[in-house]
């Protein structure tokens, strides 16, 4: 499913408040995606070796998550960012599949974005690796 990402985000009012409404708002993969916490297959997705410019926005609300400037090649398989504004993403910790994560969620509307690793390069040292799914790009 193609999602507009020229409009400013949804307000969170406008937002689905049931799984059959992301059911009918996403398509299968983003739904398994965002709303299941599930994993593309490393280097399958479409903003692995994307390079424009302009701002990575989450495929579930359209809110701007990671800038274009922020965006390295980690050689993980998932496109990956050294930064974010942190009032747009939240962290907890993720302890599925006997691992100690720490997941990466859309602020705005809770989805399901990836991990963040402290292996990443500097300002921050971090790795934001995130599921091409969960996102849409705005030029």
């Amino acid at each position: 499913m193609e999602h507009e990402t020229d409009e400013t985000p949804r307000e969170s009012t406008d937002l689905p408040t049931s799984d059959e409404e992301w059911r009918e708002e996403l398509d299968d993969e983003e739904y398994r995606i965002l709303r299941e916490a599930g994993t593309e297959p490393a280097f399958s997705g479409e903003y692995v070796d994307h390079k424009d410019d302009g701002s990575y926005v989450c495929a579930g609300c359209g809110a701007e998550l990671f800038d274009s400037e922020t965006k390295f090649d980690s050689g993980c398989g998932w496109p990956s960012f050294y930064d974010t504004d942190t009032d747009r993403v939240e962290t907890r910790l993720d302890t599925s599949h006997g691992m100690r994560r720490t997941e990466v969620l859309c602020a705005e509307c809770g989805g399901h974005l990836g991990h963040v690793f402290e292996d990443g390069p500097e300002p921050t040292g971090k790795r934001y690796c995130i599921n091409s799914a969960a996102l849409d790009f705005d030029e």
